[in-house]
């Protein structure tokens, strides 16, 4: 399919079918906590902050970890199998900290199989076409985002608003998601002899790529979480019952435009196609601070969608580009790693500026913060080869 080994079209089906079953739940766990557990917004906003945390810990060991083994499946599908049979769970919660505790199995899985994952895609595919292959994954996993709450949605209609069956039944995309993964998915070894020496250390890593994560970094300090931008929009005046489709429009964008921005940074470097990236999201952001019509959040919202398009495909593949294939799944898990502890001081800065300044100044920050990181990764990332 699509030129791409048998491997990376598996684990885009696996990511699908596992994205299917997560967003069948994710949207509704607030209005199940609140409504049904009776936690408050305080332990919602724990529940996340710990989910995240774990995860993020975990991809920067796992990482380490499958280049020390010198092998990939094996962490993939205990990674998988273990959100796998923790989400639905969610079903039988009985007090808000069950669901602290399913969500924690649920996000350690996923830093268990993302660092691991992504290196094997790096093994199965050729230099040639990496972004083409990390942007049909991203693909796969953005349609999932799409299909989950429209089966979430019409579920709900169907069984009168029952959510504990609903999160049952989400138990069976993610056991196919399993089935494919064991029965389709091939290992990639990489040489043992270099992978003991592995650490989960940037100061073992190429420089470029160091000097790449420390602006990746720098991004995400901008890049606040996207509850901010449903909050602006209801505040530009589109109604609460249009934010689930805004939302899948969002989703949708992402989907189509991953795998044309891959290949986009197979063709003309990574450099450039992530520099353009960013300078779609510091446009959109400005966008959002200064809209004033609901027409204006649907079109920033698709606009904001190719930024997703332009970067996630082609920042794997640069990363891939930079080291040995011994320390791929630990390049990753620092990538993953960096992201996620700069995630949290994001949202608090995002948060504290838009209650105190007002959307037009938080905003604007994100979109500054956007720029200089794309001209600092202009000027510091030396594009040596054409995928860089």
């Amino acid at each position: 399919m699509f030129g791409l080994s048998r491997n990376v079209v598996a684990l885009g089906l696996v990511s699908l079918l596992t994205d299917v079953s997560a967003e069948m739940i994710y949207p509704l766990l607030p209005l199940f906590l609140t409504t049904v557990l009776g936690a408050g917004q305080t332990f919602i906003g724990l529940v996340e902050g710990i989910a995240e945390s774990a995860a993020s810990l975990t991809k920067l060991f796992s990482g380490w970890l499958s280049d020390r083994l010198g092998r990939r499946k094996g962490l993939v599908v205990v990674g998988y199998t273990l959100s796998t049979v923790a989400r639905p769970l969610v079903a039988l919660a009985l007090a808000p900290w069950h669901v602290l505790m399913v969500r924690f199995a649920d996000r350690l899985g996923k830093g268990l199989r993302t660092s691991p994952r992504d290196a094997l895609i790096a093994g199965s595919t050729d230099l040639a076409i990496r972004g083409k292959a990390y942007g049909f994954h991203r693909s796969m996993d953005h349609l999932g985002a799409v299909a989950g709450p429209a089966l979430a949605y019409v579920l709900l209609l169907l069984m009168g608003g029952r959510l504990r069956t609903l999160f049952l039944l989400a138990a069976i995309p993610g056991v196919f998601s399993i089935l494919i993964l064991v029965l389709k998915v091939s290992e990639i070894q990489v040489n043992p002899t270099a992978a003991h020496k592995a650490t989960p250390s940037a100061s073992r890593m190429d420089p470029q790529l160091t000097r790449f994560l420390l602006v990746v970094t720098l991004f995400t300090l901008g890049n606040s979480s996207d509850a901010f931008l449903l909050l602006r929009a209801q505040e530009v005046g589109i109604a609460v019952a249009h934010l689930p489709l805004l939302w899948m429009v969002f989703s949708l964008v992402k989907a189509v435009t991953g795998m044309p921005g891959g290949i986009l940074s197979d063709l003309r470097g990574r450099r450039g196609a992530i520099i353009a990236g960013w300078l779609v999201y510091a446009l959109a952001y400005l966008g959002f601070g200064a809209a004033s019509q609901p027409w204006h959040i649907w079109v920033l919202i698709g606009f904001y969608g190719l930024y997703f398009g332009l970067t996630e495909g082609g920042e794997r593949a640069l990363i891939v580009d930079l080291v040995s294939p011994d320390r791929q799944a630990s390049a990753f898990g620092l990538f993953h790693f960096c992201i996620g502890i700069a995630a949290l001081p994001s949202s608090l800065l995002m948060g504290y500026l838009y209650q105190h300044f007002g959307a037009g100044p938080a905003f604007t920050v994100g979109a500054a913060l956007a720029g200089l990181s794309a001209f600092l990764l202009l000027i510091l990332l030396r594009p040596s080869s054409p995928q860089t």
